[in-house]
């Protein structure tokens, strides 16, 4: 609500809430200045209800045309139809940058204080940036997935720096900068292109801006602003939901079964073109 941002907030059948829920309900309200309606489909406010708005400024409006008044002002506008995906929803987008989401590198946060320079794209080529119209149906496919900002956050950045989960775990609120829009990942060991900031797209801000209100409001300073390390599953499941997956291995290449995301095929293949290389180019180990 913080990010998008969404100024009303319409409950139907709100004569069926608990007086708890109701509070839940007006505590959002304080905290966002949400523009809340909770619609009683009642002649009179049942007795949780109207315990629970005892001690809240409210009105009640009985006419239904007053009701129109209120909510869509005067003269009353209908609200605009909503966007239709160009796309159906069940058809996969295949997108490369998320071919590294589950590489097998392992970069931690920095424990010192660290401002990363831009990204300098020595070691990985960078992703691609999206096409609008694509970008627009992640974006509405993210929003459909999940509610959980972090996850959403995750996958929009994975698809914005092509990095891997181990990677986004080293984000903290302070990487994320929504004036410059940039985001700061960590790599002092140099598994990848080093501690770098990214350049954070239009669609994508909305994400990121939505992980640092709710990062704000459930933690410290120190905790992940995107998925943690143990959310690995939790991040294929939304990605998959939202029916977002890397390029997959041809089907006579498959380990899985027909219709299963294989999220590992970039790692398999660069694994097998290693162990392919003659031993004189690997080179000998150091002690």
């Amino acid at each position: 609500m913080a990010a998008l941002p969404v100024t009303r907030l319409t409950v139907l059948r709100a004569h069926r809430f608990t007086a708890r829920r109701t509070l839940r309900l007006l505590q959002l309200h304080a905290l966002t200045g949400i523009h809340l309606t909770l619609v009683c489909h009642r002649p009179h406010l049942p007795a949780a209800l109207h315990q629970a708005l005892h001690t809240a400024d409210y009105s009640v409006t009985a006419n239904f045309e007053a009701a129109r008044r209120h909510y869509y002002g005067t003269p009353i506008a209908e609200p605009p139809p909503a966007d239709e995906p160009a796309w159906p929803a069940s058809r996969w987008l295949t997108l490369p940058a998320l071919d590294r989401l589950v590489s097998y590198d392992s970069p931690r946060p920095c424990a010192d204080p660290c401002t990363p320079p831009p990204i300098v794209w020595r070691h990985r080529t960078p992703p691609a940036p999206l096409t609008p119209p694509t970008a627009q149906r992640v974006a509405h496919r993210l929003h459909t997935a999940t509610a959980h900002p972090r996850l959403a956050a995750a996958v929009a950045t994975a698809l914005f720096t092509g990095a891997s989960l181990q990677q986004l775990a080293t984000a903290r609120l302070g990487d994320y900068d929504d004036a410059a829009a940039t985001l700061a990942l960590h790599d002092r060991a140099r598994y990848t292109d080093g501690c770098a900031a990214y350049p954070v797209p239009p669609w994508a801000g909305i994400f990121l801006r939505a992980a640092a209100c709710f990062t704000r409001l459930v933690s410290g300073e120190d905790q992940e602003l995107l998925a943690a390390p143990g959310d690995r599953a939790h991040l294929l499941r939304v990605a998959e939901t939202a029916r977002l997956r890397p390029p997959q291995p041809p089907a006579a290449r498959r380990q899985g079964p027909v219709g299963r995301v294989e999220w590992d095929w970039c790692e398999r293949q660069e694994a097998e073109r290693y162990e392919a290389m003659p031993t004189s180019r690997v080179g000998p180990s150091r002690r």
